[in-house]
């Protein structure tokens, strides 16, 4: 299997980027959101693969962060979601809207993903809640949140969260009160800490 491939940008549409690897030409299939902030010709790229093998065909589906790789993965799993499908759903939600409308049972997000019905979001729901937890949710979320706005902000939170566990409450109930805080940002861990035990408590 080929988990990734580094190369060079030789095209990109809204489907599909072909990636020059060592002077052999891979066509891979990407998400409309990857197709955006693909880097122009020419450029380098890394991106995580998965590679779909049928009796007429065999095709790379790719995406620029593994998280999104992962969670491709965990949509195959689902009966009656295919590759194409699976692809779909990371165009119109990123691995972390996905994640939190299974885990709140929100049908009608998850139906706005092209070719996703109703009966299938639902069966999409069941198949994947036990596979997903809130805690990795919300880490997942805040992690990316850092990484693409650099700011101590989610320290501030973070730390809040591991004072409540530490404190004796659940992973899930600390998330939950911490991300509930509105204007956050602008706070400390003291202040944030404050705020979510006043929440908890209410």
């Amino acid at each position: 299997m080929i988990a990734y491939l580094r190369g060079t940008v030789a095209g990109v549409t809204q489907t599909r980027v072909i990636l020059d690897v060592n002077g052999v030409g891979y066509q891979v299939f990407i998400t409309s959101r990857d197709a955006a902030q693909m880097p122009g010709r020419g450029s380098e790229v890394q991106i995580y693969t998965y590679l779909s093998v049928r009796e007429d065909a065999m095709q790379l589906f790719g995406f620029l962060e593994e998280d999104d790789l992962e969670m491709y993965k965990l949509l195959l799993t689902v009966s009656g979601v295919g590759p194409k499908a699976g692809l779909g759903v990371l165009s119109a939600l990123t691995a972390d809207e996905l994640r939190f409308a299974v885990l709140s049972d929100d049908v009608k997000t998850i139906s706005r993903a092209p070719g996703i019905g109703g009966k299938t979001a639902k069966k999409l729901i069941l198949e994947l809640k036990d596979k997903l937890s809130l805690e990795d949710a919300f880490e997942k979320k805040l992690a990316h949140t850092e990484a693409a706005v650099g700011t101590g902000a989610d320290d501030a939170r973070s730390e809040a969260v591991q004072a409540l566990t530490a404190l004796g409450y659940s992973g899930s109930e600390a998330l939950r009160a911490v991300r509930g805080i509105e204007g956050a940002d602008d706070m400390d861990t003291e202040t944030i800490l404050k705020l979510a035990l006043r929440q908890i408590s209410s």
